[in-house]
Order: C-alpha cells, then sequence, then structure tokens
C-alpha cells in the first residue's frame, strides 16, 4: 500500500536523522534476535543425527533411551555419557551458544561468579550460569514487559482521554480529580504490599503495572480532543447526526494519535527502567528469570565480579538510549513544523 505524501515527508525527515533510523534498525534486529533466543542459547542441540533419524531435541523431549542410554527420563545433552553414545552413531548441531539462561556450570574452573573465558565469553553468575546466555533472554523478557505494558497503557490511556476530552463537562470534572488521586497513591508501597499478597509471575507484573501506568496519556490526548472537539468539521459531522463514536474514531482519534506515537518510545524506555528497578529489590519477576534487574543486583552483591555489573550497565545504557534516540526521531518526523520546513527546503 502506497504511502500519503505526508506520510512519505515523514517518513524522509526520520529518514534525515541518522541517529534514531540507524538506533531503530539497531534496536530492531537486536530485538529480532532475542526472540530466537532458544536457537542462539541453549543446552539442548539444534539437530541430532543418530542412526539414521533426524531428531530435534529443542522442539521435542527425547528420552535418553533413544540414543542407547538406560533411562526413561529426557536425554541430558550436556551430560558425556550421552554426547558419547550420540557421536558413535550420529553427530550434533549446537546452538552458538551452549547454555541456557537456567543451565548451571558445574566444570567451571573455580567457585562462582567466574571471570570471562572462552567457554562463557561474558562470564558466569554467583550460581555458575552463563551470563551472555542471561543478558540474550533478559533483555527479549525486558522488551516484550515493555511493548506489552505501553500497548495496554496506550489503549486504556487513550480511551480515557478520548471520553473524557470530547464530553468535557462534569464527567470531565470528575475524572480528573480520580486520576489526580489515583496519580498521588504510592505505587512502590502498594507493589511491595500486593507482592506479598500474589505470587509475582510475568502477567500478574504486568497486570499490576498497567494499573497505575495507563494515566501517562490521558492528558496529551485529553487536550487534544478538547481542542478538536470544536473545530469546524467536527460540529458539521453532529449536525449531520453521525454519531458520537464515529466522530471520536473517525474524526478526532487520528490527531490525537501523533502525540500519542510521539511518547511511546518514551513510555516503553520508561517500562523496561520499571521493571529492571523491581526486580533489582526482588518484587519483580520469579526468581530464577533471567532479567537485567537481578544481574545489576548481583553485580551490587559481588563487586569483585565486576562484569556482572558492568554487563548491566552497558546493556541498559545501550537499550535505553537506542529507545530514546527513536523516540527523538519520531517525536521531529511527526513534528509539522520541522516536516514541512526541511520539505520547503528540499
Amino acid at each position: 500500500m502506497a504511502l500519503s505524501k505526508l506520510n512519505q515527508r515523514r517518513l524522509q525527515t526520520l529518514k534525515r536523522n541518522r541517529r534514531g533510523y540507524w538506533s531503530l534498525w539497531f534496536f530492531s534486529i537486536l530485538f529480532v534476535l532475542s526472540l530466537f533466543a532458544e536457537f542462539i542459547a541453549n543446552d539442548k542441540p539444534l539437530v541430532v543425527n543418530y542412526d539414521g533419524g533426524t531428531y530435534f531435541p529443542i522442539f521435542k523431549v527425547y528420552p535418553e533411551t533413544v540414543f542407547g542410554g538406560e533411562f526413561d527420563a529426557e536425554a541430558d545433552y550436556t551430560d558425556p555419557y550421552i554426547h558419547d553414545l550420540i557421536n558413535e552413531k550420529g553427530s550434533i548441531v549446537w546452538p552458538l551458544i551452549r547454555f541456557s539462561y537456567d543451565t548451571i556450570d558445574f566444570n567451571v574452573e573455580g567457585s562462582p561468579p567466574t571471570p570471562p573465558s572462552r567457554h562463557h565469553l561474558l562470564g558466569t553468575d554467583d550460581q555458575g550460569r552463563d551470563v551472555l546466555a542471561r543478558v540474550i533472554y533478559g533483555f527479549r523478557i525486558s522488551v516484550v514487559f515493555g511493548l506489552l505494558l505501553t500497548m495496554l497503557s496506550t489503549v486504556i490511556g487513550v480511551a480515557s482521554g478520548a471520553v473524557q476530552g470530547y464530553f468535557g463537562g462534569l464527567l470531565d470534572l470528575l475524572a480528573q480529580r480520580l486520576i489526580e488521586i489515583w496519580q498521588g497513591l504510592p505505587v512502590l508501597y502498594l507493589l511491595i504490599i500486593m507482592a506479598s499478597v500474589i505470587k509475582p509471575s510475568f502477567f500478574t507484573l504486568l497486570f499490576l503495572m498497567t494499573l497505575f501506568s495507563w494515566t501517562a496519556l490521558v492528558g496529551v490526548v485529553r487536550a487534544e480532543f478538547l481542542r478538536a472537539r470544536n473545530f469546524e468539521y467536527i460540529r458539521a459531522a453532529k449536525a449531520l447526526g453521525v454519531n458520537d463514536m464515529t466522530i471520536m474514531v473517525r474524526h478526532t482519534l487520528p490527531n490525537a494519535m501523533v502525540a500519542t506515537v510521539t511518547f511511546m518510545p518514551f513510555i516503553l524506555s520508561g517500562s523496561v527502567t520499571t521493571l529492571t528497578g523491581l526486580d533489582f529489590l526482588g518484587l519483580g519477576l520469579p526468581p530464577g528469570s533471567p532479567s537485567l534487574g537481578e544481574l545489576l543486583k548481583q553485580g551490587r552483591d559481588n563487586l569483585h565480579a565486576p562484569w556482572l555489573g558492568l554487563t548491566a550497565f552497558f546493556v541498559l545504557a545501550i537499550m535505553l538510549s537506542l529507545l530514546v534516540f527513536v523516540g527523538e526521531a519520531v517525536r521531529d518526523a511527526l513534528d509539522p513544523r520541522k516536516t514541512f520546513n526541511q520539505q520547503s527546503i528540499a
């Protein structure tokens, strides 16, 4: 589908911001690669060729009896015994990193955490788990959590702001007072209380964070609807009998979406930071989950292992910097002053 002339000018403005444009590409590549983390870092082989058969342990569980073992339990492919059995009649294709985020390497030299080496490029944590594998999985969880939280918060915030701004009056007044009270609640203390009552998990944490993050866009969307509802074409649509829902969705919402899209990268970076902070405090994902905040906590608790804290710091710094650069580029691309000024200069 061909882009309109306005969107073409916006795309050209985005491309002119080299820092934001290449940050978008770099972040997208990192995120897409992290979606295939199981194919990059795993303690299970990608493909096993054994005795004329082809097996895919990464997708299916095979007992070790399939490969000539003695037990019906799942084959431990890190066990030298199973490894030798397979190599006698076949071959193994491993991922680039032979460790998953929860794989404990009992063959490390010295006591964990161990420094970077040939087998562990970023070292191991205090439980002997590969730091690079945990970073890959942790990056994916952080971005997916941030994207879901951003989308849910955007939907709820836009809907609330649209209703307030379009109808105004007493509804807008009461809703604004309720939002002010809701924003004044001590979020951290409430999360501590809820975490002690509800078992923390990815979706419960997402639900709790959505309860307190949806108000970020209400003010922006409400202002756009308050401004747009007095436009002549909105009044004309009302005079022609067009229902309120159609006017809000088709005629008023596109104006508000420009400001909404501008704020979304910054909301995403804030969501990632919030998850990292909760994991650092021990209020986030369940113990053992691949978390950048948990890695940052390990760096604080193991000052004699600086690679832990430095790895978490650089990963978070690069991730958040890329998101900020993308947000600035999107903001400039949607700014009509810059879009039309650069078009006139060209």
